[in-house]
């Protein structure tokens, strides 16, 4: 049995687009010819794709055949690019790499310039924890990922870029206003803090460790923006965990206090991409490693 390419095309124009009215306006076709082209694969597979609401959502197993239908997209666009070594009507080179909002904020764009300029890339870039970037390039929806994970998928290579050191911190104010007398669990059960987003963990392991205090036992502000998760700091929202990069100066000059030294923590960061690469990938893969041992702390 193999999958037709007009039905998974349709099922994709769904998934993507949330509406069988906007699938066909994708395709070029009217909303009855997707629908019937929906069904016809789910009968084909025996399995419920789409669950028919506003939008519509996929299900469990239509997810894993979107991951596919998406990677093997993907995979044919980069194999034609590949070839081609640029879009057919265009002279720059689209790349999508997945990276962590801390280091697109500080260090990643300077350091990725001169391979940028050069070569005419485009750069596509898609933001997720630090922990969870690799997880897009194992669906095929990236060329190339920073992430934590130190172990390389099939068919891929990781390469250690450095660390990325944390600090526990507050403004001079919220530090005066709460934590004058000390740190301690009770007291941190009811200071606000700031986490970045649901899959930051490096907060709650924090307080887990050194404090007892789990999710859902301190109050905490949600700003998922690193410019903004500071400034969120700094207007004295709450305390937070944020890279040195953005904060030593602040630090020396008093703008922000350093509350719990004991929970400064380095994050090892990888360079993970797929053993095939184009020139332009590889370019700006040797130009990151390189570069990167100016701004990173080394891992060894």
């Amino acid at each position: 049995m193999a999958l037709q390419s007009k039905q998974s095309e349709a099922f994709l124009a769904v998934a993507e687009t949330g509406s069988f009215e906007l699938a066909a306006e994708k395709l070029n076709i009217t909303a009855s010819a997707v629908t019937l082209r929906v069904q016809t694969l789910e009968k084909q597979l025996g399995q419920v794709l789409i669950l028919r609401e506003r939008p519509c959502r996929v299900t469990q197993i239509g997810k894993e055949l979107l991951q596919h239908l998406q990677h093997t997209r993907f995979m044919e666009q980069n194999l034609l690019q590949s070839f081609q070594g640029k879009a057919a009507t265009s002279i720059f080179y689209k790349l999508k790499i997945a990276t962590n909002a801390d280091s697109l904020a500080t260090w990643l764009l300077p350091t990725l310039q001169k391979s940028v300029l050069q070569q005419h890339i485009l750069l596509d870039l898609k933001i997720d924890d630090q922990t969870q970037t690799h997880h897009l390039l194992e669906a095929g929806l990236v060329n190339a990922c920073i992430s934590t994970e130190q172990n390389a998928m099939k068919a891929c290579v990781a390469q250690p870029l450095g660390k990325m050191t944390y600090r526990m911190v507050a403004s001079q104010a919220f530090y005066q206003q709460y934590f004058k007398e000390g740190i301690s669990r009770e007291i941190l059960k009811h200071v606000p803090a700031v986490i970045f987003n649901e899959k930051d963990q490096l907060h709650h392991a924090m307080l887990t460790q050194h404090f007892g205090l789990t999710e859902g036992m301190f109050p905490y502000h949600s700003v998922p923006s690193s410019t903004a998760f500071m400034d969120a700091i700094l207007l004295g929202f709450g305390y937070g965990m944020l890279p040195e990069f953005q904060i030593e100066n602040r630090i020396n000059h008093g703008e922000l206090v350093e509350i719990m030294p004991f929970a400064e923590t380095a994050i090892a960061l990888y360079w993970h991409h797929w053993k095939q690469q184009s020139p332009q990938l590889e370019d700006l893969t040797q130009h990151l490693i390189r570069h990167t041992q100016h701004v990173l702390q080394t891992t060894q």
